[in-house]
């Protein structure tokens, strides 16, 4: 039996399976100066990048991500244009922008990570997750796809070396989001985000004289925060310490707490 990766040859099978039985048997023949090896030939795959992972230096990774969350948390809770807004539209906006702010928040802290395969379950594991459902199998596992995304887009963040304040200026556009569905004041909030992208523009112009692309450059960096799950984010830098607990109530208490 090949040991190789099963996942194109099945998908070849499928999709043409003269030709896939014209390749193996030329494959399995005697081989010859004139055959053609159809198993020398190098195929790229997704199994590497659908592999589930996790943190390597788990706790010490963790901890930095806590401490750059509750700096995310304490950076909306101080925006005084934030608190004028009513407690639904804080709700809203905190849940569509937590990701993309915390993921600032790792850029401008420099935290970097590495991650390693999922230890498999034990024997013993998958016959009691088969017995009863888990939370567990129904939560979107960090995958190698998720994790090279991340790691792409801050690599992007770190090339454009931003100021604290060019930071806080593009938070504030990712915070006063005016798309999130159901605002009461979504009017409110896109002038807020049209001045912080005003605020933002200046500030690039003031340090970066010689640069007339940077801003675009900023924005256009910006927009692959969208391309990042939530998920990945809460499964692989919170669910090894916050357990089953759902993290957008810790958020919410966070945010809301005096």
């Amino acid at each position: 039996m090949d040991n190789g990766c099963l996942c194109l040859s099945n998908r070849d099978k499928a999709s043409n399976p003269i030709l896939y039985n014209i390749l193996s048997q030329m494959d399995n023949s005697e081989p010859s100066q004139n055959s053609f090896n159809y198993s020398s030939i190098h195929h790229r795959c997704n199994c590497e990048l659908r592999r589930t992972v996790c943190l390597k230096r788990s706790a010490e990774i963790c901890k930095e991500a806590s401490a750059v969350l509750v700096k995310t948390i304490h950076f909306m809770k101080n925006l005084p244009a934030f608190n004028q807004l009513p407690s639904n539209d804080q709700f809203l906006l905190l849940k569509s922008c937590w990701a993309p702010l915390f993921i600032l928040g790792l850029a401008q802290e420099h935290v970097d990570f590495e991650v390693t395969d999922t230890p498999a379950d034990s024997m013993l594991k998958k016959i009691l997750l088969n017995c009863q459902e888990s939370p567990e199998m129904e939560r979107e596992q960090p995958t190698m796809a998720g994790v090279s995304k991340l790691k792409s887009c801050l690599k992007k963040f770190w090339s454009l070396d931003l100021s604290p304040k060019e930071y806080a200026y593009l938070k504030g556009t990712m915070i006063f989001n005016p798309d999130v569905p159901d605002l009461k004041a979504a009017l409110f909030i896109e002038g807020l985000q049209q001045e912080a992208q005003h605020a933002l523009n200046e500030l690039v112009r003031l340090l970066h004289q010689g640069d007339q692309e940077r801003f675009a450059r900023i924005l256009l960096t910006a927009s692959m925060l969208q391309s990042i799950t939530t998920s990945l984010i809460t499964e692989l830098f919170f669910r090894p310490v916050i357990g089953q607990t759902d993290l957008l109530e810790l958020l919410v208490d966070m945010l809301f707490c005096n």
